[in-house]
């Protein structure tokens, strides 16, 4: 009788184990899915589509615990896993963590000192290939390996520049990733079952659909972001593809119930697009599309993060200020050792080409309220003004330059908002010498005249040519400049 109480409690210890880790799939939604809709509507900074990202974050954080738990259950024949894989698996997972956090960015400050952007971004998938290796060789899944891998490197300054570098790859892997999904899904038993694999979609769409919209209700959203929330996050996410891969091949699941559970899955992210669209009916047709300004969050002062990219002496005054003021500053610049000093004073700084759109892209530019250019890169800047104006046309774009000569060129590209270095602090230091010399009575009227004839001079080069330009306007006022 013990003997049998014993095997039931095995059995049913078991039975949760296995309940758990296909519940826990099936509980995350898809971050491709979900940050392309809030991208879509530009909803990334409203209150709900905040709310969203954060869920979506947390979620993703937890496929951490999920992997391994897939892999501490499962095993051959879906035995659990013994003492002794416990604890590999445990060291494994503690050097990589360790390895990651402490030496990548050793490597990594190395490989930019070369200012090669395709070694950094060879040495990102490497560290990748490695990550994933090892998990396996610890009796883990390769997918937790590659995700841990990730996280440690987003962790970094080196995380835009590398974001950027394997964009093109992120796309062209994540297609991949689906085709092999589509192509793994035994679709004669999908289509024997079909009425299991839509009833089961449409029913786990509504059960987290209405799970979220009782969270975001509980988290004070209002009714209409709640909704929104709902609809956007409702399906299954994909790595579930990845759990239920992990789980049959383990034991967890027959390789018909994952077949049946990657095409629900499937199935509820193609209803995803036609629960968004309902919800954003029903919420027009009762009067309520106004969910985003019900709430009012943290101070905003344009909707996005400022973005300076150089961190020398412009970049360093002109960040105090905007945080003085209570922005959110991104900074970027692509010199390892300013890196590591400005670290050293307590300032975030990331490393990346700023001439590169792709690089700001990753900072957040498309939801920037504003990108100041502080670069000693005078071509990469002058390059840059068509490519920003062109990519985020509905953002103010300043730039700092070193000399008359350099601002010309910009402003010839394009630029609108242009200041010279050294150009305010030399009239703020002749003023001083005016005032030491007795002449404050006409020093306000003084620089007001030097500060017209200055612009005189700026309009009639950019017409005429640098020394045409200054012909003029020395002939104008017979005087020398």
């Amino acid at each position: 009788m013990g003997f049998c109480s014993r095997r039931l409690r095995i059995f049913l210890v078991c039975l949760l184990a296995h309940a758990s880790v296909i519940g826990l799939a099936l509980a995350l939604s898809s971050t491709a899915f979900g940050v392309q809709i809030l991208r879509d509507e530009g909803a990334l900074k409203t209150p709900y589509g905040d709310r969203a990202f954060s869920i979506l974050l947390f979620q993703d954080i937890a496929v951490v615990p999920l992997l391994a738990l897939t892999a501490f259950v499962g095993g051959e024949g879906g035995d659990m896993m013994r003492t002794d894989d416990v604890m590999i698996a445990i060291v494994a997972l503690c050097s990589l963590y360790l390895v990651g956090k402490y030496g990548i960015r050793y490597i990594f400050r190395l490989l930019a000192l070369v200012h090669a952007h395709e070694v950094l971004a060879a040495a990102a998938l490497l560290v990748v290939a490695l990550a994933a290796l090892m998990m396996e060789w610890a009796g883990l899944s390769m997918a937790l390996g590659a995700f841990i891998a990730g996280v440690l490197l987003a962790e970094t300054e080196f995380r835009h520049q590398i974001e950027s570098d394997i964009e093109p790859f992120r796309v062209l892997l994540l297609g991949l990733f689906f085709v092999a999904v589509g192509m793994s899904v035994d679709w004669g038993l999908t289509f024997q079952s079909l009425h299991i694999v839509l009833g089961g979609a449409i029913l786990l769409f509504l059960i987290k659909m209405a799970a979220l919209f009782a969270v975001a209700r509980a988290a004070e959203s209002s009714k209409e972001d709640a909704l929104k929330i709902g609809a956007t996050l409702g399906q299954a996410g994909e790595f579930g593809f990845v759990v239920f891969s992990l789980a049959a091949a383990d034991g967890l699941i027959g390789f018909e119930q994952e077949a049946l559970l990657t095409a629900t899955v499937a199935v509820s992210m193609a209803l995803t697009p036609i629960a968004s669209l309902a919800v954003k009916r029903w919420l027009v047709l009762h009067g309520n599309d106004a969910g985003d300004e019900v709430e009012s969050g943290p101070v905003s002062k344009g909707g996005g993060a400022i973005i300076i990219a150089g961190f020398g002496r412009t970049g360093q005054v002109i960040a105090r200020i905007m945080r003085l003021r209570g922005y959110e500053v991104t900074l970027i610049d692509n010199a390892p050792r300013r890196i590591r000093l400005a670290r050293s004073f307590g300032s975030e700084v990331f490393y990346g080409d700023a001439t590169k759109i792709d690089v700001l892209t990753a900072a957040g530019a498309d939801e920037a309220s504003a990108i100041f250019y502080c670069i000693n890169d005078r071509e990469g800047a002058r390059q840059a003004v068509a490519r920003v104006k062109q990519r985020f046309p509905n953002t103010p774009a300043l730039f700092s330059t070193y000399d008359r000569f350099s601002e010309l060129k910009l402003r010839e590209a394009g630029a609108e908002h242009v200041r010279r270095e050294t150009h305010a602090s030399a009239v703020s230091l002749a003023r001083v010498g005016l005032e030491l010399l007795g002449e404050e009575a006409v020093v306000e009227e003084l620089l007001e005249e030097y500060h017209k004839r200055d612009q005189e001079l700026l309009r009639l080069q950019i017409e005429h040519g640098m020394q045409e330009g200054a012909e003029k306007l020395r002939q104008k006022y017979s005087m020398d400049l």
